[in-house]
């Protein structure tokens, strides 16, 4: 681990400790923001450990002799020059088999959205694997009633609580490479299955969170109106301004064809919204279709404070062990990739959103 990993591992561990400390005098607030701190110290150190280790493998791979290599590159050139008027390279056995071929083994990657729901939701570490949060339940309080002189005072409904349990679940998947595979190959294998590892994780987590956001009856948003309809009228106040529209390709596209009277998109710049664009002053957060598919011509739509609505109780981070004596790795001179997770998704506030659907059909 180099010195840029080191500091940054120290940074986060110290942030983590000052929120401990804020959590224990009552910060929540304070607390939430040393936590989306760490976040964004956490995915700098993720970058930064998988670009070190790039780096480390392609320095390895330089000190590597090139002697072998040297001498087919040089038999290669000699038959080239001495039969170039007697070999051709359209037959293999005439020649072909000395043209060279562009073949990589460097690992090369598709370009390709991964969105990580969990980051539009609330995730609370803890330490235990079952508990329970409490919350006042909402109530329609009617106020004091007026007495007369000396009048029998009414007796009022005293605040009634509510509890959120949880109980954590182990989602945990191996995969297993050859040894040889470990060892001859030039390219980072490990990383690759660790970023792939990683990968497994976040749409393990995505699809407990859908799960939990689409528990609600969906309800049908109308256009432009109906998103109106929705802030105004079917969330409370209290979400207004802390609230955020997310929907998957399907839905943004339809979202951006919006127009108004006089055909002015009504999509309008946002710089604090990851899309770029907000609607009636609300951001819009675009997810993959691969992650948040739509069904048919009707695409999903999310209106509301979702860190308010879904949290995630992470009682275990993904845990990764490798191991070439486990199972039946060791007779076959393998080595296992072993990975455990431990969390539960939670709804915290059904009322702090709104799950609906969007037509989307084309019109004629």
């Amino acid at each position: 681990m180099n010195k840029e990993l080191r500091e940054l591992l120290e940074q986060i561990n110290n942030k983590k400790e000052e929120a401990k400390g804020l959590l224990a005098e009552n910060k929540i607030d304070k607390a939430k923001e040393i936590r989306d701190e760490i976040k964004e110290l956490q995915n700098k150190f993720d970058v930064a450990k998988d670009l070190y280790e790039q780096e480390k493998a392609e320095i390895e791979d330089k000190g590597k002799p090139v002697e072998t290599k040297n001498e087919i590159k040089t038999f290669i050139n000699h038959v080239r020059t001495k039969f170039k008027n007697a070999m051709t390279g359209g037959s293999d056995e005439d020649g072909g088999y000395t043209v060279p071929e562009d073949i990589q083994t460097k690992i090369n990657e598709y370009r390709e959205s991964k969105d990580a729901l969990q980051n539009l939701i609330t995730v609370e570490n803890v330490s235990t694997p079952t508990g329970a949060r409490t919350f006042k339940a909402r109530a329609q309080q009617t106020g004091f009633v007026e007495v007369d002189e000396l009048g029998n005072i009414p007796e009022k409904a005293t605040p009634q609580f509510t509890r959120l349990p949880y109980a954590v679940k182990k989602y945990a998947g191996f995969l297993t490479s050859s040894n040889e595979l470990l060892k001859d190959s030039d390219a980072a294998i490990r990383s690759v299955i660790e970023k792939w590892i990683g990968d497994e994780s976040r749409i393990t987590r995505n699809k407990k969170i859908l799960e939990v956001l689409t528990s609600k009856t969906a309800q049908e948003v109308d256009g432009a109106d109906g998103i109106k309809t929705v802030l105004n009228v079917d969330l409370d106040p209290a979400f207004r301004y802390t609230s955020t529209i997310v929907t998957n390709q399907d839905g943004y596209n339809y979202l951006d064809t919006l127009k108004d009277g006089n055909g002015n998109y009504l999509l309008q710049p946002s710089v604090s919204s990851a899309s770029g664009k907000q609607l009636f002053g609300v951001d819009v957060q675009v997810v993959s279709n691969k992650d948040l598919p739509s069904e048919g011509d009707k695409a999903p739509i999310f209106i509301g404070d979702l860190k308010e609505a879904v949290v995630l109780f992470d009682r275990e981070g993904t845990e990764v062990k490798a191991s070439d004596v486990a199972g039946d790795a060791y007779l076959t001179d393998a080595t296992l990739f072993r990975a455990i997770e431990r969390f539960d998704v939670k709804m915290r506030d059904e009322e702090a959103y709104v799950y609906g659907t969007i037509d989307v059909t084309p019109e004629p």
